[in-house]
């Protein structure tokens, strides 16, 4: 254009230099460098992610461990005390009840000395044998029918859960016998009566079986099957419940607590935290059902052992023993026997080595947490701090 030759025309946004890959450009005759990129770094992002996953690992392992510590005390380290128990319960004339557990501790004492310390594990095999065969019965059954071995009483249909206990009641009423025959093994005193075999029970089981004939003051096995029924499933849906309920507690509860905290935790429903609510809602559950159909117990176990001439050591003293004379009718004969006789605390003897049980149970299940959470926390390894990554403009400057 005229008039325009000796002036730069402006044709758009320049190409800056830097953009292009080039460190340096010059303008008007002067050497210009461009800012170098200095790099943003996060040190807290930069953490090592695996620690996280061995949090998690950590307290997966845990859980397990205390799960499994929790079915081992459940069947071999509380046996001692299912025997003082039943053996208190059986006895119509002890006149020492042990409703408190500090007056069974010189017993215990005085039954080692005279019969050693293998005393309170009599009968376990016969109850571990009666306990799978009630798993492997119901498994069976489970497989034949369409009944479920298993079923969510919350989410679950009625005709499911009607199932389901039917199931039940015959896996108990099939068990019958045999149960019968492992009461016997565990209260029976040692020094009074031949050491079982750990498969007689099955053949007691199912001499008590066939026994149908009403020998003496012996209950036969059909008269005992409806009241074990009832109260072994009467039982078995008070705990369920009982489950539920406390699960759905300690869920809320521990959602308070995130709330009280401002803010939901990432692992406010994991599996660590799942499992410690199923653990102890379990836990709850079984207490609760033990310390309300205790009496009940007494009764069933009063009418199995009638008749069964067994001896049995005697609690009072803890250095002789006793035969079990007893003659009730029925169920409901036993109980107002008992009331009549004993008074209303003569349902709950023994109920001494109940609370040992539970006081045993609740502290290896402590000390099982406590001891995993420490060698977790020992054997984890530790995240390397990070440094900062030195920026090179600083080395240019």
């Amino acid at each position: 254009m005229a008039g325009l030759e000796g002036y730069d025309v402006y044709r758009g946004r320049p190409n800056r230099s830097w953009e292009a890959g080039e460190t340096s450009q010059r303008y008007y005759g002067r050497e210009v460098i461009r800012p170098l990129d200095i790099p943003v770094i996060h040190p807290l992002a930069e953490d090592n992610p695996p620690v996280v996953d061995d949090d998690i690992a950590v307290s997966k392992y845990v859980g397990l461990g205390c799960g499994l510590a929790s079915l081992i005390t459940g069947n071999l380290l509380i046996h001692p005390f299912v025997v003082l128990r039943r053996q208190c319960q059986v006895n119509p004339g002890a006149t020492k009840y042990h409703l408190m557990p500090i007056t069974l501790v010189p017993v215990i004492i005085r039954l080692h000395q005279t019969q050693g310390i293998n005393t309170l594990w009599k009968g376990i095999g016969s109850v571990l044998l009666v306990r799978g065969m009630t798993l492997a019965v119901e498994d069976l059954i489970s497989k034949v029918t369409p009944w479920q071995k298993k079923i969510d009483a919350c989410h679950g249909s009625l005709k499911g859960f009607g199932q389901h206990v039917l199931l039940k009641c015959i896996s108990i009423g099939i068990v019958t016998p045999f149960y019968s025959a492992s009461l016997v093994e565990t209260v029976q005193s040692e020094i009074a009566s031949e050491c079982p075999g750990i498969l007689d029970v099955f053949r007691d089981g199912a001499i008590r079986l066939l026994d149908v004939c009403n020998k003496g003051r012996l209950i036969p096995i059909y008269a005992l099957v409806p009241p074990t029924i009832v109260y072994g499933v009467s039982k078995y849906l008070f705990t369920l419940i009982v489950k539920g309920v406390t699960n759905r507690i300690m869920h809320v509860r521990h959602k308070h607590l995130q709330e009280a905290r401002g803010a939901y935790s990432k692992d406010l429903l994991s599996e660590s935290v799942v499992q410690d609510i199923e653990m102890h809602s379990i836990l709850v559950s079984v207490c609760a059902a033990d310390i309300v159909f205790y009496p009940f117990e007494t009764v069933i176990h009063r009418l199995h052992l009638q008749g069964t001439r067994t001896i049995i050591d005697n609690l009072d003293t803890g250095k002789s023993v006793t035969p079990l004379l007893t003659g009730y009718s029925s169920a409901v004969d036993c109980y107002r026997t008992i009331i009549s006789t004993e008074g209303p605390l003569g349902l709950y003897k023994g109920f001494g080595a109940l609370v040992l049980q539970f006081a045993v149970h609740f502290m290896v299940l402590r000390a099982t947490k406590w001891l995993l959470t420490e060698l977790g926390a020992m054997l984890m390894p530790k995240p390397k701090p990070t440094k900062p990554q030195r920026s090179p403009y600083y080395d240019e400057i």
